[in-house]
Parts: structure tokens; C-alpha cells; sequence
């Protein structure tokens, strides 16, 4: 799955899920209540009628000690979901007694609302499946008691095995859901730790850089101190305010954790300055683009400059690989009104013919994710999603002094 499919295909990283949600799942305790009443009122005025009919009957014309076994197997519904087994037990032995001592077969309903929990909420498969053994018999005795018709038990054997299947299938999908739900998560976990395994590694570079130029100046200093005082008090201006911005670095490399991996590149890592040769690649690539900056600092943190140059790398080679050459492109640099802030907003209509079978083998969504991190970093914020006409739309805002220590 692509970065953008998988956009598509699943609700926001930190956006609420758009599932319904009935009132079963919304209000399980009251729903349960209201179910067991339900199921009550059933059992006490809906009877079998002859001919397959329906017929209602008053509480008057109920014994008793029948209405009592009618309460608690109606009560014991309300704990289906905490103990199913033990209460398909005793809706099952509650009908078995009542249909065997009166003739009277009005437990069917709540058995199999008993069976579709079993199936629902049972972990216990073997408990389960013995439940709807159970149910098989006490339907085929109760049908023999009645002198029902063998293609009346066997339907209500039918039903009974559905409405427990039913609950099972619900029970897997899940379950498998869930197991989804986590792996994507592990997934989107890994890629962050990644990410910032690389970042640590960019920004450990740029202190590098910087240190070195540090050494290399005092050196210098030290060289011209006996007769160009004023040329070494320049040098060590130099090293005061390279050491500011490299302690001012250090701060946002200490809590990335940075494992020990195969460096893959040396001296100085990319920034704003470096984004017109990051166009004309793309440019040679067939992608038709065009870049505008308003109000953007001359010189910001290195911190920053390689985020955005990274931001932008990683929204122009999605737009390459999804939707292909010849796509018009913009790239929107701005600073925000109060110098705080950088805005990155890269766009792309989305027209042209896309590619054939992906190619790529990342994980869904880790450039999305990738991106978004680095912005998180810095104590800013990524939006990634398709825009209303077609195509696509990346909104990164960065701020220039970063989150605070």
C-alpha cells in the first residue's frame, strides 16, 4: 500500500475514527439491561400458536414458579458478556426444567441470544463448542416433549447454530482488527524510531561540522595573536557563536536516541540553499514544477533548514512515484508574518497517468509518517491528504527556534 492509499484507506494518525458505533457498544451495561427486560416480556406473552402462528397470552396465564425461571434467565442475560458460558448454561438448564415439567418451550429467544454471545465474547473455543452441543440437545428434547416434527427441530437446530456462528464470525473479524490495529501501530512505531535514528545521525553530523570549524578558528586565532590582535579577536567571535549553535544543536540531539548504524554520508547536511539543485533533479525527472519563497530568513538553524529540505525531498519523490511525470507541481516556502515560523506547502494536481504496479517497499505511509516526525521534532506539525479537486497537498509548519528545552 502507497503512502496516499493508505491515507485513503484509514482514518488520520491523530484524527477521531469515523466508525459507527451503535448502542451496544456505546452503552454496553444499559443495552444488556434493556435487552434481558426484552427478552422477559417475550417470554412471558409471546407463545406458539397452531398452524406456525403467533398468539399473545396475559401474566395471569403463567404459573408461577414458570415466571421465576423467566426472571432469572432473563436476569443472567444482563452478564453475557463477562460470563457467556455460564450463562448459556443456566438459560439452557432453566429451559430444559421448564419444558420438561410443563410442556413450556419460551426459553427459545433467550437461548439464542445466550449461543450469539457464547460465539461473541466466549475465549474459551472448546466451552463454546460444547454449549452448542448442549443447545442441540435441549432443542431436539424439547421438540420430542412438544411432539414436534423432525423438520422443526432440525430448523431450530439451524437457527441455534447460527446465531452462534454469528457471534464467532463478529468475534474473529475482530480480533483481527485488532491484531491489524496493533501491527499497524508497531509498524508506524518502528518507522518513527528510524526516522529519528536518522535525524540523530544528520544533526550529529551538523555538530560535527560545526565543532570542526571550531577548532579549525581557534587554531587560526592562536596563529595570528602575536601580531593581529584584531584579525584572532574575529576568529574567536567566530568560535563563540559557532559554539552557541552547536550547543544550541546539541539540545535537540539529546533524547533522540541514536542506535549504532553504518553512517551512509559525510560532511554537511542539506538545507534551503541546497533546494534549487533539489528542483532541477526533479525538473530532469520530467516533473513540472515551480517554487515561490516569501519571507523567508536569510540564515536559520540547521535544525530547520535540513527538516525542510528533507520535507520537501520526500512530498516531490511521492509525487514522482504516484502520480508521475509531467504532474504540475508547487512548492510554497513562506515565513509567518511574526519571524517565527516557517511554512513548507508543496501541491501537485494529480493528472497525469500514473505508473505502473508500485515498485516501492517501504512500509505503507512511512514517508508520511517519516515527515511528520521530523516536523513533531522540532515542536511544529505536518497535514497530509488529498485536496478537494484532485491531487495532493503537504502543509508542514516549522518553527524557526524550535520547541522549547
Amino acid at each position: 500500500m502507497t503512502d496516499r492509499a493508505a491515507l485513503r484507506s484509514s482514518p488520520a494518525p491523530h484524527g477521531p475514527s469515523k466508525r459507527f458505533r451503535g448502542p451496544f457498544t456505546r452503552w454496553p451495561r444499559i443495552s444488556d439491561a434493556s435487552l434481558a427486560v426484552t427478552m422477559f416480556l417475550l417470554a412471558v406473552h409471546i407463545v406458539d400458536a397452531p398452524g406456525d402462528a403467533i398468539a399473545l397470552r396475559s401474566i395471569d396465564s403463567v404459573p408461577v414458579a414458570v415466571l421465576l425461571v423467566f426472571a432469572a434467565a432473563s436476569v443472567a442475560l444482563y452478564w453475557r458478556r463477562s460470563a457467556p458460558i455460564p450463562v448459556l448454561a443456566v438459560i439452557l438448564l432453566f429451559w430444559l426444567v421448564v419444558s420438561w415439567s410443563s410442556g413450556n418451550s419460551d426459553l427459545g429467544g433467550m437461548a439464542i441470544v445466550a449461543l450469539y454471545s457464547a460465539g461473541r465474547y466466549s475465549g474459551e473455543l472448546r466451552w463454546s463448542y460444547a454449549g452448542v452441543a448442549g443447545a442441540f440437545v435441549v432443542v431436539t428434547v424439547d421438540g420430542l416433549l412438544a411432539h414436534a416434527a423432525w423438520a422443526e427441530i432440525i430448523t431450530g437446530v439451524v437457527a441455534m447454530e447460527l446465531a452462534w456462528y454469528v457471534g464467532r464470525r463478529l468475534r474473529l473479524r475482530a480480533e483481527r482488527a485488532e491484531r491489524l490495529r496493533r501491527e499497524q501501530a508497531d509498524e508506524e512505531r518502528r518507522i518513527r524510531t528510524e526516522e529519528r535514528t536518522r535525524i540523530a545521525r544528520e544533526l550529529h553530523d551538523v555538530v560535527a561540522h560545526r565543532v570542526s570549524m571550531m577548532t579549525v578558528q581557534a587554531g587560526a586565532a592562536k596563529v595570528v595573536a602575536t601580531h593581529d590582535p584584531e584579525a584572532a579577536h574575529q576568529a574567536m567571535a567566530a568560535v563563540e557563536d559557532a559554539g552557541r549553535q552547536a550547543l544550541d544543536e546539541l539540545r535537540h540531539l539529546l533524547g533522540v536516541l541514536r542506535p549504532d548504524l553504518d553512517h551512509d554520508g559525510l560532511g554537511p547536511q542539506p538545507g534551503l540553499a541546497d533546494l534549487p539543485g533539489l528542483v532541477e533533479e526533479v525538473r530532469r525527472a520530467g516533473l513540472d514544477i515551480s517554487v515561490t519563497t516569501e519571507n523567508v530568513r536569510a540564515s536559520l538553524a540547521a535544525r530547520v533548514e535540513l527538516s525542510a529540505y528533507r520535507i520537501v525531498q520526500e512530498a516531490l519523490t511521492n509525487v514522482l512515484k504516484h502520480s508521475g511525470p509531467q504532474t504540475r507541481t508547487e512548492v510554497h516556502l513562506r515565513g509567518t508574518q511574526c519571524g517565527q515560523g516557517i511554512t513548507i506547502e508543496v501541491l501537485d494536481d494529480g493528472r497525469a497517468t500514473r505508473p505502473g504496479p508500485n515498485t516501492d517497499k517501504r512500509p505503507a505511509g512511512h514517508g508520511i509518517i517519516g515527515m511528520r516526525e521530523r516536523a513533531l521534532l522540532l515542536g511544529g506539525s505536518l497535514e497530509a491528504g488529498p485536496r478537494p479537486g484532485g491531487g495532493f497537498r503537504v502543509l508542514a509548519q516549522l518553527p524557526i527556534g524550535g520547541p522549547q528545552p
